[in-house]
């Protein structure tokens, strides 16, 4: 399911958080916004598909509204969720807003995404690999949440991502770079991410 930006934004206020309008009337001023789904049907459970979305709300050159709506996963997956790399359990991103805290980096060293590289973030951590995320214990820290690409159209998530905001479609991928670049360009390169949950629109 996707959103309008009109959802997008009044979901995001409703919470408090900084929807970004530059006030001197500078373009590519970006809202990057996460949705999870918790229907109730899926809530917690390791779905191990992209049924999530992410969404960037911003002005172009030319000051018109811009508004993308992609198919992402905001959880990990099923091989993240068994397999997982951190002796403290798989992490998973709280809701929240992350004020610059992402910056256009390499992730793993291999391509430009755009990396938790200047704050810290909150996870949830789960160690038990029961296929139901916990959300129990928090940790806060420098963690390489990162907001990168699966493959060229992904089926599953997998091991795709152990807390990573990941894309379905390399496409969907590219462009969002593509508008973080210019973003950087005029404002620095730094992000805030913002992630909510599907019962938070209306």
């Amino acid at each position: 399911m996707c959103y309008t930006k009109e959802q997008i934004k009044a979901a995001v206020q409703v919470k408090g958080y900084k929807w970004f309008e530059d006030a001197l009337n500078k373009t590519y001023d970006v809202n990057i916004v996460g949705v999870r789904n918790n229907a109730p049907n899926i809530y917690k459970k390791v779905t191990n598909v992209f049924d999530d979305c992410l969404t960037v709300s911003f002005k172009d050159a030319q000051s018109v509204e811009q508004f993308y709506c992609w198919k992402a996963t905001c959880d990990p997956g099923k091989k993240g969720v068994q397999q997982f790399h951190n002796k403290n359990g798989v992490a998973r991103l709280v809701p929240g807003q992350y004020r610059g805290a992402y910056a256009l980096s390499l992730h793993q060293g291999k391509y430009e995404a755009v990396c938790q590289r200047l704050q810290e973030v909150t996870v949830w951590r789960d160690g038990n690999k029961d296929l139901t995320f916990d959300e129990v214990k928090q940790d806060t820290g420098m963690f390489g949440i990162n907001i990168h690409k699966a493959g060229v159209d992904s089926t599953w998530v997998e091991n795709w991502s152990e807390g990573c905001q990941v894309f379905k479609r390399v496409k969907d991928f590219n462009e969002f770079i593509s508008i973080c670049k210019k973003a950087a360009k005029i404002h620095g390169n730094h992000f805030t991410y913002t992630l909510i949950e599907s019962t938070d629109i209306k």
